[in-house]
C-alpha cells in the first residue's frame, strides 16, 4: 500500500492554511522524496488559489513552476497537493476527480467542518488507468512517527 509520511510540523501547517482560507479551499504543492512505496513529506508549498468558486482549488501556474522549481533546487520532487474541504468531508470530490491527471500523484485532503473545528485530514493517490480514479493511501502523522531508541 501507498503511504504518505507527513510530519506533525507539515500536518499542523496544512491544518493552519485551511482555517486561514476558510471558507474558501486552500491548496499548495507537496515536496518530497519516495522510497518504494513510501513518499516522505519534507515540504509545503502553498499555492495561491485561482478557482472562482470557494468550493473549487486550482493551483496558480506561477506558484506551481516555483514549487517545482524549488523542489528540484532541494533535490526533491513534487510527490503530491494538498487542498481543504471547509464543510466537507475528506474524500475527494467530483470537482477533484476531473481536475486529476497525473497517475501516481498524492492528494492529502484536509476537511475542516468549522473554523474551529479539527481538521480530519486523508490521503489519497490518483491512477488514470484501470484501477481508475482516486485510492485510499496510508497516511502516518504525528504521533504515528515514534522511532524507537535503543
Amino acid at each position: 500500500m501507498i503511504q504518505l509520511i507527513l510530519p506533525e510540523v507539515l500536518r499542523m501547517r496544512v491544518e493552519h492554511e485551511a482555517r486561514a482560507a476558510f471558507p474558501r479551499e486552500c491548496c499548495g504543492l507537496i515536496g518530497g522524496t519516495w522510497e518504494g512505496a513510501a513518499a516522505q513529506a519534507l515540504d509545503l508549498y502553498p499555492a495561491v488559489n485561482i478557482a472562482e468558486a470557494p468550493d473549487r482549488f486550482e493551483i496558480e501556474p506561477q506558484s506551481h513552476f516555483a514549487a517545482l522549481k524549488s523542489a528540484r533546487a532541494a533535490g526533491r520532487d513534487l510527490v503530491g497537493c494538498y487542498h481543504s474541504h471547509p464543510g466537507g468531508a475528506a474524500e475527494p470530490s467530483p470537482h477533484d476527480l476531473a481536475g486529476a491527471g497525473e497517475d501516481g500523484f498524492l492528494w492529502l485532503i484536509a476537511a475542516l467542518p468549522g473554523p474551529r473545528a479539527p481538521a480530519v485530514l486523508q490521503g489519497f493517490v490518483y491512477w488514470a488507468d484501470q484501477r481508475g480514479g482516486f485510492q485510499r493511501i496510508g497516511l502516518v502523522t504525528g504521533a504515528d512517527l515514534v522511532t524507537s531508541s535503543p
